[in-house]
């Protein structure tokens, strides 16, 4: 497995630093997502993910959440720091369902892509950017890459096409 190191600097907009004591340097906090794909017809696994998401409930404290769908699982911990509510929980599916989003990061040219979304008759439940790159991956493909500006990983699931849609992006603009 190839693992990346990367410095609390590089990952400021994405870490809190947690520490169970209160004490000390702590250890950092950022939101956690997983995904499972099931193959050769095999089904995602409920159990499997929950207890994956619990690993990782160090890095987000502020949420949780589930998705299974067949073959397809997410898992999420969130740590909240755009949209505080519960309009952000993850995953996070569009509107008609058709859509389901784990994400992690920060697209910090949203509010701008918000509003031209808008323009085009996107309307919004949160004020999170989670939804905004659900709504640009629906108004534009794949090309919604193209548009961010930002740092993250997410996958979407498309049920309607039946695909995976995952990026991963440390750096952009």
């Amino acid at each position: 497995m190839l693992r990346r190191r990367h410095s609390a600097a590089r990952l400021a907009p994405f870490l809190r630093w947690w520490s169970p004591t209160g004490i000390g340097k702590g250890v950092p906090e950022m939101c956690g997502l997983v995904v499972m794909l099931g193959l050769a017809g095999r089904k995602a696994d409920t159990a499997i993910l929950t207890r994956m998401a619990q690993r990782l409930a160090h890095r987000g404290p502020d949420d949780s959440g589930l998705y299974v769908d067949q073959q397809v699982g997410f898992a999420f911990r969130r740590l909240s720091i755009l949209d505080l509510s519960p309009t952000g929980h993850q995953p996070m599916a569009s509107e008609d369902g058709q859509l389901v989003i784990v994400f992690n990061g920060e697209i910090y040219n949203y509010v701008e892509l918000r509003d031209e979304l808008r323009a085009a008759g996107f309307c919004f439940r949160s004020t999170s950017d989670t939804e905004v790159l659900l709504a640009a991956y629906r108004h534009w493909g794949a090309e919604c890459l193209a548009k961010l500006n930002g740092m993250w990983a997410f996958v979407i699931h498309d049920r309607r096409r039946g695909v995976l849609f995952a990026e991963r992006a440390t750096a952009s603009g």
